[in-house]
């Protein structure tokens, strides 16, 4: 019998959620047709990056690389009574956000468009897809804005907090 500690727990559970979104940033959907034995095309089939990736690697013998996506010292704390909270985060052209904390903290992935960021102690950044941000405890996420007046922004925010706290906040911690 194997034990994990919450620690290598949370660190299992970015790494798939990070690999994840690599997967989905690098393949969204592939979209294959389908021929029936009388040669007209069916509906299409979707298939994700990971599966495709996984069905060419078998068939060449290929083994599956991993590569790094982000590495941040996590906040030395205990985790009982916490929980992970995952949502999309749909940055509209032009969207500004205004300043605000969270309880807790929170990693954030880049699916798609460029998205500036700026928290409290750390320098204002652009974050492309496929990049990673973290929100430590107790900061401000002070800058919050789709790069793009043209284009829409997507990211992927897991927030740590305690249960049944407001995970969001308006204004500075």
């Amino acid at each position: 019998m194997m034990t994990m500690s919450r620690r290598e727990t949370l660190a299992g559970a970015i790494a798939l959620l990070s690999e994840w979104g690599a997967a989905e940033i690098q393949g969204r959907a592939t979209i294959t047709g389908q021929l029936s034995p009388s040669g007209s095309e069916t509906a299409p089939r979707f298939e994700s990056a990971v599966t495709s990736r996984a069905s060419s690697q078998a068939q060449s013998g290929e083994k599956a690389a991993a590569s790094l996506v982000f590495k941040h010292d996590l906040p030395n704390l205990t985790m009982d009574d916490w929980e992970v909270t995952v949502s999309f985060v749909d940055y509209a052209p032009g969207r500004v956000g205004k300043a605000h904390h969270h309880a807790g903290f929170v990693l954030a992935f880049v699916l798609e468009g460029m998205i500036v960021t700026k928290i409290s102690g750390q320098e204002e950044k652009t974050y492309q897809p496929g990049e990673m941000f973290y929100e430590p405890p107790g900061s401000t996420h002070e800058v919050s804005r789709n790069a793009s007046e043209t284009q829409p922004a997507k990211l992927l925010a897991m927030i740590f907090a305690r249960k049944g706290v407001p995970l969001t906040m308006p204004g500075p911690a």
